[in-house]
């Protein structure tokens, strides 16, 4: 399973991409929303992790392109320390399938990965 991890905080998209290479995942790492544009369209991944505030396309922008440009949208976690009700909202109706408040433990992330992907845990 291939996943993208679009986060512009240094720290927290290695801390991710560690994790979820632990739990044997292909990641495709990236640090703002124009890389992330092009890598959802030329690598197609199982599974897109994103936060809402990044460089150049933002996360909910994101999850538009997946939802309405793939024949067969990818799930979404969207990751946000804004915490605001209204951004929760306006991700789920965009299509996200999950949400993650910063910060977050990285096994609560990979409980919620495993989930998506219809794994037991």
């Amino acid at each position: 399973m291939k996943i993208l991890v679009a986060e512009d905080e240094p720290i927290m998209l290695k801390t991710i991409e560690l994790r979820l290479k632990k739990d044997g995942y292909d990641v495709i790492a990236v640090s703002d929303g124009r890389e992330a544009l092009k890598q959802i369209r030329e690598n197609t991944p199982d599974l897109l992790i994103t936060d809402i505030m990044m460089p150049y396309s933002s996360g909910l922008e994101l999850v538009g392109a997946v939802k309405q440009e793939l024949s067969s949208p990818i799930p979404v976690i969207i990751l946000s320390a804004m915490g605001q009700e209204d951004v929760v909202v306006k991700a789920f109706k965009l299509g996200a399938d999950d949400f993650l408040n910063k910060p977050f433990s990285p096994n609560e992330l990979s409980l919620r990965v495993k989930r998506l992907f219809g794994k037991t845990m």
